[in-house]
């Protein structure tokens, strides 16, 4: 082993995951907001441990004074989704991208591994500003969905309990088998995608008109106006209790004008 510093080998690295993770949660939240649905489910990071570096440049016979360039899933991003057709949007997204440059792409969804591993892979190249200037560092981005990605998080685990040597023929055919089973269900699910998206957006609709009566009702105590809010507040409740959320907009206009009366009262 090399007398390196890892510490400074690996920052570069630590400090393009942190930077590519918070720019992908900002594109997901602009997205929700600008078109109501997110390709984007969650992000989530991480840098090579120094033992997984040292594994695999054995292992792809990469030297030691190479693993800059060698390696290329130092830093790691994993985007997930809910749809395959998701996957594809969000490629296409940072294809457009300009704070980065893709290398090239691996489409292991069309071209599942044999063993049964599907995921879209993007090696990009990725500057970052250090002390020492501009330092442009390999990362990998893997886009999958929730089925595929809890796939390959149990064949990671089984992997490496067996270390080197090879899965057990039933453990591999039974991984096999779930593969299919976890695209099938990416398969359903897609093709109800229409009615799930509609469904979620009714239900986060729902949660936020929710949580404006409440907190326009908290304003109005805020204002001195208990009896209104207290009246509202049993109005509120009957709705909730008869489930009758039809009418929460109409309470949230009342609300509002009550509230418009008391900031004008205020004002006066």
């Amino acid at each position: 082993m090399d007398g390196r510093d890892w510490k400074k080998f690996l920052f570069p690295y630590e400090q393009a995951v942190e930077e590519l993770k918070v720019k992908f949660k900002s594109l997901r939240a602009e997205l929700k907001s600008r078109e109501e649905y997110a390709p984007i489910e969650f992000v989530t990071g991480r840098v090579k441990k120094i033992s997984s570096i040292l594994e695999k440049a054995k292992r792809l016979g990469v030297p030691m004074d190479q693993l800059e360039q060698g390696i290329e899933d130092i830093a790691g991003i994993r985007i997930m989704c809910q749809f395959e057709q998701d996957i594809h949007r969000v490629a296409q997204l940072i294809r457009e991208r300009q704070d980065l440059k893709l290398v090239y792409e691996k489409d292991y969804i069309t071209y599942k591994k044999e063993s049964g591993y599907r995921s879209y892979h993007l090696i990009v190249e990725y500057p970052v500003q250090t002390s020492l200037g501009l330092k442009a560092v390999l990362a990998e981005i893997q886009i999958r969905t929730l089925a595929m990605n809890f796939w390959a998080t149990i064949e990671h685990s089984l992997h490496y309990k067996y270390k080197e040597s090879v899965l057990p023929e039933d453990v591999r055919e039974r991984l096999s088998k779930a593969a299919e089973a976890a695209y099938q269900l990416d398969q359903e699910m897609s093709s109800i995608r229409d009615d799930i998206v509609e469904a979620q957006k009714l239900f986060e609709d729902q949660s936020n008109l929710v949580s404006l009566v409440l907190n326009n009702i908290q304003v109005l105590y805020f204002y001195r106006r208990v009896r209104e809010a207290a009246q509202f507040q049993l109005r509120f409740n009957e709705i909730w209790e008869n489930e009758e959320l039809w009418l929460l907009r109409d309470l949230l206009n009342d609300i509002e004008l009550a509230l418009s009366r008391a900031k004008g009262g205020e004002d006066s």
